[in-house]
């Protein structure tokens, strides 16, 4: 499901919003209001908004009506990060809140915005090791953990299987390339007519927060400093991304890129058979069912470096989060709901099926209850797959991402750096001078 991406240019405007959230009005975080058990009414913000998404939220929290019918739930759809930001600000918020914006973690957690969960989730009992390790580290800050995963995304590679004509899969960057060239069809003029694998970070998916991890990127140093020039693995990645970039012509790259139309319509290239592989999140297989339901085509891991081999299976996963915002007047019966909604197999299932979106629990990822197709079970297994990565957070949210994807779409691609590690240097430095404005 597109809406649980954090986009980048969405990501960089809501964490300038949650920034705000340091300085709100409400005190610190409480537990006050109500106990659980007496009869409330809570209210839940969440963002999704067409009428299949809020049928599912409506399903997934019918089983939480009938194991608390003290409580009843009151749904407020289509809510955007600065409605929520607004709200905890002026003292007003509701009980619950959920975003898909998992790169502002860091601020909600720092500032306090949402509330610490640990002392709920101490309480409760719950076993924290039923998630996979990379959704505990992009739902907690520092130690703070103030959010809770609901549903998830993980990203692999989609290969049109006419077009791959009898080939596997690739598993290493360098099988990727050669193949990526194979298959790569061309009018006499050079335009690409059937991209095999277009690497620009322009294209879609292939923003270098989905790409990088394959190989081996380390975002920050261990004192949270940004990691550029020091880190081998991004010239790798950025030599490998200029190196296939050159070999289409940036002229035609560029072309192919204008030629493409809305990532979440069926003008979309992979759809169309415009390209033979594409790396993209498990919510392109509900696409597909309804946009090019007679597409061939198959799923696996995102290729990684040839010196990463071992580490095949893994990819990058985010996802939805949902959290007890400062100020909540019903803040014991809202963590019950969280709770609820995040643990529940049946509820994870529920919502997973109409979404298509990944379960966030290992017992969900195994149900058989899920009702996916075939293709799905890839990112099935690379949500759990210990080599999967997330990227961390920050006090001022992904502003680290979005400064290195600018320089590579920017600069890197088009041919303008001619002293890498010097470009690299200079990225570190206004990424550590943001992150000490922001308290980092």
């Amino acid at each position: 499901m597109p809406t649980t991406t954090p986009r980048l240019a969405a990501a960089l405007a809501a964490a300038g919003l949650v920034l705000a959230a340091g300085c709100t009005a409400g005190g610190g975080p409480s537990g006050g209001g109500p106990e659980a058990g007496e009869k409330q009414t809570i209210e839940v913000w969440h963002g999704w908004s067409a009428p299949h998404e809020v049928k599912a939220f409506q399903d997934a929290v019918a089983g939480f009506n009938k194991a608390h019918p003290n409580i009843t739930v009151k749904l407020v759809k289509g809510q955007t990060d600065e409605r929520i930001t607004n709200a905890i600000r002026g003292g007003n918020p509701p009980d619950v809140v959920s975003s898909f914006t998992t790169d502002s973690v860091g601020q909600w957690c720092q500032s306090g915005a949402w509330q610490n969960l640990a002392p709920y989730i101490a309480e409760s009992k719950l076993d924290m090791d039923q998630f996979p390790q990379a959704v505990r580290k992009y739902t907690e800050y520092k130690g703070v953990r103030c959010a809770m995963p609901l549903l998830a995304d993980a990203y692999g590679l989609y290969y049109n299987t006419r077009l791959m004509k009898g080939e596997q899969p690739p598993k290493t960057m360098s099988e990727l390339t050669a193949l990526a060239k194979k298959l790569t069809v061309r009018d006499a003029d050079g335009t690409i007519k059937v991209a095999g694998f277009m690497p620009s970070v322009q294209y879609y998916e292939h923003q270098a927060q989905h790409l990088a991890p394959q190989f081996g990127v380390t975002w920050l140093t261990g004192d949270g400093k940004a990691n550029f020039a020091a880190d081998p693995a991004f010239t790798a990645y950025l030599k490998w991304n200029k190196s296939l970039i050159d070999w289409y012509g940036y002229g035609n790259v560029k072309k192919f890129l204008r030629s493409m139309g809305q990532e979440f319509e069926s003008s979309n290239p992979f759809e169309k058979g415009k390209a033979a592989m594409a790396v993209d999140g498990e919510w392109r297989t509900k696409f597909i069912q309804e946009e090019a339901p007679g597409l061939d085509y198959g799923t696996a891991p995102i290729p990684v470096a040839d010196a990463r081999a071992s580490s095949y299976g893994g990819g990058f996963v985010t996802g939805t989060v949902i959290g007890i915002p400062r100020g909540a007047e019903h803040a014991r019966a809202a963590w019950e709901f969280v709770r609820y909604l995040t643990t529940d197999t049946g509820a994870l299932v529920t919502f997973a099926n109409a979404l298509g979106n990944v379960p966030s629990t290992i017992p969900a990822l195994s149900s058989p209850k899920l009702a996916l197709p075939p293709q799905f079970r890839t990112f099935l297994d690379v949500f759990k797959n210990p080599n999967s990565t997330t990227t961390p957070p920050t006090p001022n949210g992904n502003d680290y991402i979005v400064r290195f994807q600018k320089f590579v779409q920017d600069e890197w691609e088009p041919g303008k750096v001619d002293d890498l590690p010097g470009a690299l240097a200079k990225l570190d430095g206004e990424v550590d001078d943001s992150l000490k404005l922001a308290g980092g």
